[in-house]
């Protein structure tokens, strides 16, 4: 059994159901097979062999999909590669996994033409890999299995060099079972699909879910705010998932207010915590949203709040996901009460086999991921995360955790984006710096953003400094950099 295989059985279980939707074409399951098939045949024919790494360069594109489930069927391994890196950023990724054969769509054949520093590698173009089958069939043995590895992602690298997580064909099955539950996912579902690829979070949050489930994948090569909007009023979605960044763009958008949403039952958002105004935003139009949280090494579907629970419990991330083991503990490894914060651990199926070429990476240990980020949880197993254990300020022997301050923060309705960081200080040990951008016009000074605090957080968490700037440093999904806001803080 592999991934490849499902794709088949929908073909066969419903062959006019669409699969994919993308620029203006239907891709229905049973051609979507055909396409695996060939693709199949091209990779065989250029030399990949079982446990090989193949890297995908470029926008979201069904073909990466088609690749992905091929390279299944070989028993090899796809590395898809954040196209918003630098030529050296992805040499170094190449070159770290020992990539074989990099394919890419037309708009980066220039940039994977250009990686000439990483030896024994091949280009392929991703048209070679677009044909709609036709042919013979692949019959011979093929050496992808179930627990075979199929995904190599790398880390988003907030905090430092990047790493790379490897994920078995087992797991990313598991993570789709876990998704269906969270999401509720069935064939029946429309699934629109705007984050990139080459994460986890667009990936394996719904879109491969979604195809796991026989449903249907709107694809866009990326988001675009109206373009988002338009996709819902006119392909009706029942569907999607955003990150903060994408949420924030489509609630600004013009068209926001006089979008019908209705098709869509749910929305999902993960990556980093969502706002409360911007959940209350979306639940005023009717649509409950509830966060999901995981990281790339967990599959990433770990802790979800799902639709039933969405309007009752805003700000909650959720509860620990079907067969997913979570747990919160202090330094000394101990397993925290109720209410008390704890850094996130998490055990299941879905999670990776092992860093690539880092077995001894003591994140991952016995089973279990530290996440490094912290939580708490409730009495009723609702898990609220509060930051990570890298970022937590301690001012005055006081814990301060950045995400309660940036969610009072972002309330405010001339504040564009907002981060929370801890400076050195003689006195204090750590000082909380607000880093601020102002929405466009906004007229707002230090004096009015402290204001903000008075009445609603203890003293001592009120920031001592506020920085204002034109953009935070963000990583592709969103994610502020404070590493760089830091470095950037300690260089005025």
């Amino acid at each position: 059994m592999n991934l490849a295989q499902i794709i088949k059985r929908h073909a066969q279980f419903s062959p006019r159901q669409v699969a994919i939707h993308a620029e203006g074409q239907d891709i229905t399951y049973p051609a979507l097979w055909r396409r695996i098939e060939s693709a199949t045949r091209v990779l065989l024919a250029v030399g990949v062999q079982p446990g090989d790494r193949v890297a995908w360069l470029g926008f979201n594109d069904p073909v990466m999909l088609v690749l992905l489930f091929a390279l299944s069927r070989l028993g090899a391994i796809l590395l898809p590669l954040n196209h918003r890196l630098a030529a050296p950023e992805h040499a170094a990724i190449l070159g770290h996994a020992g990539v074989r054969l990099v394919i890419s769509d037309s708009a980066h054949d220039s940039a994977a033409a250009a990686l000439t520093v990483v030896p024994g590698y091949r280009l392929l173009p991703a048209a070679g890999l677009a044909a709609d089958g036709g042919g013979t069939a692949h019959t011979g043995v093929l050496a992808g299995g179930y627990t075979s590895p199929v995904l190599l992602v790398h880390t988003s690298g907030t905090t430092g060099r990047p790493k790379g997580a490897l994920h078995t064909q087992s797991g990313l099955i598991w993570n789709c079972v876990i998704s269906a539950h969270a999401h509720e996912l069935g064939q029946d579902d429309h699934v629109l699909s705007v984050l990139p690829l080459f994460h986890v979070g667009g990936l394996c949050i719904q879109t491969l879910p979604a195809l796991h489930a026989g449903a249907t994948v709107t694809l866009r090569a990326r988001f675009d705010a109206a373009a988002w909007l338009a996709d819902v009023a006119r392909r009706r979605p029942t569907l999607s998932l955003m990150v903060p960044a994408t949420l924030r763009a489509v609630l600004d958008h013009i068209d926001f207010a006089s979008t019908d949403l209705s098709s869509l039952r749910f929305l999902a958002a993960g990556s980093s915590t969502i706002p409360s105004s911007m959940i209350a935003a979306m639940h005023v139009r009717g649509v409950p949203l509830g966060q999901v949280y995981g990281a790339t090494e967990t599959g990433p579907v770990s802790i979800y709040l799902r639709r039933a629970d969405a309007m009752q419990h805003v700000g909650a991330t959720g509860k620990a996901g079907l067969h997913v083991d979570v747990k919160l503990v202090n330094t000394l490894g101990e397993t925290v009460t109720p209410g008390e914060v704890g850094e996130i651990w998490v055990r299941g199926p879905n999670v990776m086999a092992a860093y690539w070429a880092d077995a001894d990476n003591p994140a991952f240990a016995e089973g279990w991921f530290h996440t490094g980020d912290l939580g708490r949880c409730d009495a009723a197993g609702f898990y609220e995360v509060v930051g990570r254990s890298k970022d937590m300020i301690i001012s005055g022997g006081e814990n301060v955790y950045p995400a309660e301050i940036e969610n009072l923060l972002a309330d405010c309705p001339e504040i564009l984006e907002a981060a929370v960081v801890g400076q050195p200080d003689a006195r204090w040990g750590e000082v909380v710096v607000a880093v601020v951008v102002r929405k466009p016009g906004a007229e707002l000074d230090a004096a009015q953003v402290l204001q903000l605090f008075d009445g609603r957080l203890g003293r001592f968490k009120h920031p001592k400094r506020i920085v204002f700037c034109e953009a935070l440093p963000k990583t592709a999904l969103g994610k502020v950099q404070k590493a760089g806001l830091l470095a950037s803080l300690a260089a005025q």
